[in-house]
């Protein structure tokens, strides 16, 4: 069911984006007198065509992986004379720049409307409320305490986690202050709290913003009664069964389910003794604990899983707009998700984010799936991110993509002529060479996620 949801989750993500971005390209053209040929979805051969009544050929095509519109153009073919006033090499700089530009332009629409509609279906967020500060902590010498909610950092408020964790990447790589705004969960007096970064999880592979300051959000306690085993796990290999009440691990006391992710996170391959409860009846189980990560992510796993606690009603947060205030909301996530991105991409060139961090295909449909199995909300969610992800990139100044053409045509504005056919070629070439060269590496990256 799983795969299931990848397949459709991914299909859909790539076909609504795609086409979105191409319509923008489209749209403008036509605009602007351009004869459109084609109009693609896909790339190989075309499963379904058709043309509309000024000729343009509209093609879903077999390899989802992008699309095309391919417009008269002189440089790619004899144009009959009483066409060429509609040939795409004949318009003005400006025109050129407007079509162009028009497709990662249209990302950015696309996501301002999925993020207007989540703003008006509404979330329910949890409260940053503190669990635990760990010892020696950033948090801890920041004077960071257990039973305060984060209200605002670096002055962003902080509805719930999900908004923490944005502000807080946006540091990463960073040295400086980081400011945060506290209260206690009676409403006192909020408390302003500074916390010194310095190089913070500069080229870390897989950061964990919130967990690295030392801090542990708040969650209900849940008891350590098994609901879930791994069939190739150590819990279930030793005989742990459905049901059993964790009671003790190498004679340490487990009253709840939090303390046995910390006794085992630890103890990574070692063996020991494990005591559960079950019919009344306490019994010893000795197993090896298994390994998950690598390096300093080294840790231990058992193989068993709880089902959910149930959180109080005080800790959770109802979050919806009216029609026009989710404009406003939208514009801004939309702004935000924008700056973050093309950020994270200059601290990946400067060294400040691991290379690491760079996602491909494989991760795009993983979590396409994710979140088409989650709900609506978070698969517009993801299309939105998508969305923005793919505008960004397309921006970026580099022949091939949208952002090089723009490039050329800012450069010909300023000359007053185009640059050479010769140097137009060297710039595509070194363009290909950079874009393959991503794709490999996120490629890469996702095979090492498997």
């Amino acid at each position: 069911m799983g795969a299931l949801y990848m397949i459709i989750g991914t299909l859909v993500a790539l076909g609504v984006l795609v086409t979105f971005h191409e319509f923008g390209h489209f749209w403008v053209a036509r605009r602007c007198g351009v004869k459109v040929l084609r109009f693609s979805v896909g790339f190989g051969r075309p499963l379904l065509r058709w043309h509309d009544r000024q000729g343009t050929e509209f093609v879903l095509a077999a390899i989802p992986l992008g699309g095309y519109v391919k417009m008269l153009d002189e440089r790619e073919g004899d144009v009959p004379p009483a066409l060429l006033e509609q040939a795409f090499n004949r318009k003005t700089v400006k025109q050129r720049f407007a079509i162009v530009s028009a497709g990662p332009l249209a990302n950015f629409l696309l996501a301002l409307v999925f993020f207007w509609a989540l703003a008006m279906l509404g979330t329910e967020q949890v409260r940053p409320v503190v669990g635990a500060v760990e010892v020696g902590s950033l948090a801890e010498r920041a004077g960071l305490m257990p039973g305060q909610e984060i209200v605002e950092i670096n002055g962003k408020p902080t509805a719930g986690w999900a908004e923490v964790n944005l502000q807080l990447i946006r540091r990463l790589g960073e040295s400086g202050s980081l400011e945060m705004l506290v209260r206690g969960v009676d409403g006192d007096q909020p408390q302003r709290l500074q916390l010194e970064l310095t190089d913070w999880l500069k080229g870390a592979e897989e950061p964990d913003p919130i967990g690295s300051l030392g801090i542990r959000p708040w969650r209900p306690e849940i008891a350590p009664v098994v609901a879930q085993l791994d069939p190739e796990g150590p819990a279930q290999a030793a005989g742990v069964q459905l049901g059993d009440r964790l009671v003790s691990l190498d004679g340490e006391v487990l009253t709840e389910w939090q303390a046995v992710i910390d006794r085992v996170k630890p103890l990574a391959g070692r063996a020991v003794l494990l005591r559960v409860e079950r019919d009344g009846q306490q019994i010893e189980l000795p197993l090896t604990l298994a390994e998950r990560g690598d390096g300093d992510k080294r840790r231990g796993y058992l193989g068993a899983g709880v089902a959910g606690g149930e959180w109080p009603p005080e800790m959770l947060r109802q979050v919806s707009h009216g029609p026009v205030e989710a404009v406003g909301e939208g514009l801004r996530r939309t702004w935000t998700m924008s700056v973050l991105t093309l950020d994270s991409l200059r601290k990946m060139l400067f060294g400040e984010l691991s290379v690491k961090n760079l996602s491909g295909p494989i991760t795009i449909a993983k979590v396409a799936g994710a979140s088409a199995q989650s709900g609506v909300g978070d698969f517009l969610n993801f299309l939105a991110y998508l969305s923005i992800s793919l505008g960004v990139l397309n921006l970026l100044p580099i022949p091939v993509l949208d952002g090089g053409h723009l490039l050329f045509y800012l450069v010909e504005w300023v000359r007053g002529r185009p640059l050479s056919d010769r140097v137009q070629g060297w710039g595509v070439q070194i363009g290909i060479s950079l874009v393959v060269g991503v794709m490999l590496l996120a490629l890469v990256n996702d095979l090492g996620r498997l």
